[in-house]
């Protein structure tokens, strides 16, 4: 882990199927991960309780109710996330044949930031940068902890590497308990390229 510091300024539906700009005003592309489906009734009702941000809540027709399933819904209604009834084989093949008891989340794909964004973020508030890098975490829940303790200290951000890299999952999202929604999570195409533009705007870097 390495942290960046600056020393000077700088109800059910029917279902049938399931840039910033840079200095010039260049367009900067975005990364985002694909959607990713929760699946299984445990795991549903954790991610709606942690507030992982869904896009979806798909109930397999004439489920087997139970205490989850209801929680489920109920949460889901609450947030005005849409519920959507579908078949169990479009479940299967939604959750690419995991264990889903009839309950699936489907979760929105997360939109990363430039890593430019996060100095830029600082500037805007009128402080020092604080910014965490990670290289080589594989683990979406150390990303998501890594956020959590970000977000407690005042950071600004938290930049991975674009590649062999945990990303920011629904595992990521309960880890971090809601940091998430509020620390900015970049990639790097080059972390120690990342690095050095750091402490060349000023930044002290510490490993």
């Amino acid at each position: 882990q390495q942290a960046a510091q600056q020393t000077r300024t700088g109800g059910r539906t029917r279902a049938d199927d399931g840039a910033t700009a840079q200095p010039g005003g260049a367009a900067r592309p975005r990364r985002s991960d694909g959607p990713e489906m929760v699946a299984g009734r445990n795991a549903v009702v954790e991610a709606l309780r942690a507030d992982v941000p869904g896009t979806a809540l798909y109930v397999a027709h004439r489920i087997e109710s139970d205490d989850r399933v209801r929680t489920a819904i109920k949460l889901a209604a609450d947030t005005g996330l849409p519920v959507l009834e579908t078949g169990r084989s479009e479940l299967d093949r939604l959750t690419q044949g995991a264990v889903h008891q009839g309950l699936a989340l489907r979760v929105r794909p997360y939109q990363y930031a430039h890593p430019d964004d996060l100095t830029a973020l600082a500037a805007d508030a009128a402080q020092l940068p604080l910014i965490v890098a990670l290289d080589g975490v594989t683990d979406p829940h150390n990303l998501g902890a890594v956020a959590r303790s970000a977000a407690a200290f005042g950071g600004h951000g938290v930049v991975v590497p674009g590649r062999r890299s945990a990303g920011v999952t629904a595992g990521a999202w309960k880890a971090s308990a809601g940091a998430l929604a509020r620390v900015p999570v970049a990639q790097a195409a080059n972390l120690a390229r990342t690095l050095a533009s750091y402490q060349e705007a000023g930044l002290f870097v510490v490993g």
